[in-house]
């Protein structure tokens, strides 16, 4: 089971630091990944790390992915925030084998909730 938390309403901008938990289920070995899914759009892959990375940053810097072996847990953190950010964010975990190369629900085996991000002044 994964437990995502951390959402929230913030303005353009600022950051949130999104954790998921995992429970039952170990990370190690398989990809890991955040996915989100805006309003009245499709879910899209947001980062990936490897089933042997530590972390990951976006092409543009402003999300950083960690995972942390120690805990279970995996962290995305947002800084620069914007309106189109606004989605509800999922962490997963990849079936047995998945690479990063691709970010598509059937990469997936496992989904937490979800945790909803709302970037609005």
């Amino acid at each position: 089971q994964l437990q995502a938390s951390g959402g929230g309403l913030v303005q353009p901008g600022g950051s949130l630091r999104l954790s998921c938990a995992a429970s039952g289920i170990s990370w190690n070995g398989h990809a890991i990944a955040w996915f989100r899914r805006a309003p009245g759009k499709e879910r899209e892959g947001v980062l990936c790390i490897g089933s042997s990375g530590s972390s990951t940053i976006s092409a543009d810097g402003r999300f950083t992915m960690s995972r942390d072996k120690a805990k279970n847990t995996v962290t995305l953190q947002m800084n620069g925030l914007k309106p189109e950010d606004t989605a509800i964010y999922y962490c997963a975990r990849y079936r047995a084998g998945r690479r990063c190369i691709t970010m598509t629900p059937a990469d997936v085996a496992y989904w937490g909730q979800g945790t909803l991000v709302t970037v609005s002044s």
